[in-house]
């Protein structure tokens, strides 16, 4: 097993520097990228690899940044690219970010001490196994951000720790740092062609091992009805409540089918939004499945579910639109399998046991790969990502730093 290189110390500086940057997106906004402050940490990062010596630097007026570390071998290999994303989720504060650093964690509730809440193991039992670890965690105000400052930061120590040793043989490696992806709209401006990679990773996983391939297919279903609004004096016979209506159609759709009844390969349909007015008002649902017959399936359920409801209170009473979002990425990532069996292989090579489970969720990769790019996803060491329970191992940013560097060398022995 090889020895892992000492890596913490850049991690934990580039870590603790990014998440102070607020980078929240916003889904309302119309604006690429959506907020302004993603800039602040794309300009500080574009500053950063020109200072380390990277070339081919861009950063476009949609705020994607590309930055190449030159091979440092004649043997042609495949150019790899590595992404991660700047924007932190909006569900959850990303401004005044105050880390906390619990070294060689013994066990037991962490105070958050912005907060008064307690990050414990008793919820959060991944804890129990990072015994002796370093953990970042947030104050208890705020997300941490780990999600995806973590995976900048494990790529740029990984490329600085290659700058330095140009003695080590790799092909040419593509970096690429991305805005809004946390609301779905990473890749819509990502330009496959220019950034030049022949295969890539996201390093944006979760828990030590995590090697994602395969994601939920997704839709969002849109379900509006239509009211009449009247004085509620005079409402008798006259007045159409289209709220009520829309809770009808939500009390009609099977209770099993949502993520808190859900787990493992089993799909669901989720009531996120409910927005409107007694005359016009929306539902809004994501589809999930991995499979697209039964994602089909679901979005059938609420046309039907419709249908049901137009039979009772006419035709004009509602309608449901369905919008495709993404799809699983195994489709394109199986013709290349060996992007993942590279992964695998460094991992098992550091005593790292590769967990391939399925995301209940998508990455950036998913819509990278149906854009021609494979791109599967690595871990990071990240918990209870969104949320100010967040939390990560440094211990486990160093073991993804060396498989990063590993699949770097890995490639460049290929055949």
């Amino acid at each position: 097993m090889p020895a892992l290189i000492p890596l913490r110390k850049p991690l934990l500086e580039r870590l603790q520097r990014y998440v102070k940057v607020h980078t929240t997106s916003d889904a309302a906004s119309t604006t690429v990228p959506t907020t302004p402050q993603q800039w602040d940490l794309l300009k500080l990062l574009r500053d950063e690899v020109t200072a380390l010596g990277m070339t081919e630097i861009s950063l476009d007026d949609k705020g994607y940044l590309f930055a190449t570390l030159p091979a440092t071998t004649d043997k042609k290999v495949p150019v790899l690219g590595f992404m991660a994303h700047v924007d932190t989720a909006p569900g959850c504060s990303g401004e005044n970010v105050k880390p906390q650093v619990i070294e060689n964690y013994g066990g037991g509730d962490i105070p958050l001490k912005g907060s008064g809440a307690v990050l414990s193991p008793k919820e959060f039992p991944a804890l129990d196994s990072l015994h002796g670890h370093t953990l970042v965690t947030t104050d208890g105000t705020t997300l941490l951000g780990a999600d995806d400052k973590s995976g900048i930061a494990i790529i740029l120590s990984a490329v600085e720790y290659l700058l330095a040793h140009p003695e080590i043989p790799h092909g040419k490696i593509r970096v690429a740092f991305t805005p809004d992806e946390e609301i779905g709209r990473g890749p819509k401006h990502f330009d496959v062609k220019a950034f030049g990679a022949d295969v890539a990773y996201t390093v944006d996983g979760g828990p030590l091992g995590e090697l994602q391939y395969e994601n939920f297919n997704a839709d969002e279903g849109v379900v509006t009805f239509y009211g009449r609004s009247v004085h509620t004096g005079t409402a008798k016979g006259v007045m159409v409540n289209g709220l009520a209506r829309a809770c009808e159609f939500h009390n009609r759709l099977p209770a099993h089918l949502t993520p808190e009844e859900s787990e493992g390969r089993e799909g669901f349909i989720h009531l996120y939004n409910f927005e409107g007015t007694l005359e016009e008002c929306r539902l809004r649902y994501l589809l999930r499945s991995f499979t697209r017959e039964e994602l089909a399936d679901l979005g059938k359920m609420l046309s039907d579910t419709m249908a049901a409801m137009q039979r009772d209170y006419g035709e004009h009473c509602g309608k449901v639109e369905i919008h495709e979002q993404y799809r699983n990425m195994r489709e394109k990532v199986e013709p290349h399998r060996y992007v993942v069996d590279i992964a695998e292989k460094v991992m098992r090579d550091f005593g790292i046991t590769p967990l391939t489970a399925p995301i209940r969720g998508g990455t950036d990769g998913a819509q990278i790969s149906y854009m021609g790019l494979p791109t599967p996803n690595l871990f990071t060491g990240g918990e209870n990502f969104h949320g100010a329970f967040e939390f990560i191992s440094l211990d486990v940013m160093e073991q993804a730093a060396n498989v990063v560097l590993g699949i770097i060398s890995e490639f460049a022995q290929r055949d």
